[in-house]
């Protein structure tokens, strides 16, 4: 394999992703990762080790399926594991972003919900996300606790951890981990105020209906 130019424009891609997650403030100079499924055996996947704000696409790594490193030069991201176990589980599932948002995140240590009823978009876009127990990261047991968390969500809340969502593009995922940050901010600020006004059954299943 001719790593400095197979997939170049696939990679650009993930880098520039990566840079944007960055830019938005949804993750950290060393915290997050990205992959993106490039075909039924391999993956696109961003290392560790590297700043987040400045990756560039030969800095992103090529992974088989089932987990062995073509990218020997770099490597791969500690929660390479969680990425393959849920690219496994869901054939559907094309791009993942893994990231630390902050209000998103804070939720995940609170053991509240972040609402997805108080907008139209929040609902139609992130659904119901769903919440996984804690493990350690970057370990086997956290790999198979979202794969077996996932069901058919696109994302997932990691207990004391972070967000991960799913999609069949990068841009898909990546709007759903910015749609989910704003629902977290939302969620916050009707609990400061005491005032909520969430959308109704009917409506939600109006949504359900039209995007689903």
């Amino acid at each position: 394999m001719k790593e400095t130019v197979e997939y170049k424009d696939e990679r650009k891609e993930v880098a520039r992703f990566m840079r944007r997650l960055y830019r938005q403030r949804l993750t950290t100079t060393s915290g997050g990762n990205i992959s993106l499924r490039i075909s039924n055996d391999l993956i696109l996947i961003t290392p560790s080790a590297t700043d987040k704000g400045r990756m560039r696409w030969k800095e992103v790594g090529i992974m088989s399926i089932l987990g062995e490193n073509l990218s020997s030069e770099l490597k791969p991201s500690i929660e390479s594991g969680m990425h393959l176990a849920i690219y496994r589980k869901r054939k559907d599932v094309l791009a993942i972003i893994h990231a630390h948002p902050v209000i998103a995140s804070g939720f995940t240590a609170t053991g509240m919900d972040i609402r997805t009823d108080l907008t139209a978009e929040a609902r139609a876009i992130c659904g119901n996300p769903v919440m996984v127990p804690y493990a350690l990261m970057g370990t086997n047991d956290l790999a198979s606790r979202a794969a077996d968390s996932i069901g058919d969500s696109s994302i997932l809340l990691l207990e004391n951890h972070g967000i991960l969502t799913t999609g069949a593009t990068l841009i898909e995922a990546f709007d759903r981990l910015e749609v989910l940050e704003n629902a977290a901010i939302m969620t916050l600020m009707t609990e400061m105020t005491g005032k909520r006004k969430p959308l109704g059954k009917m409506r939600l299943r109006e949504i359900e209906r039209l995007f689903r």
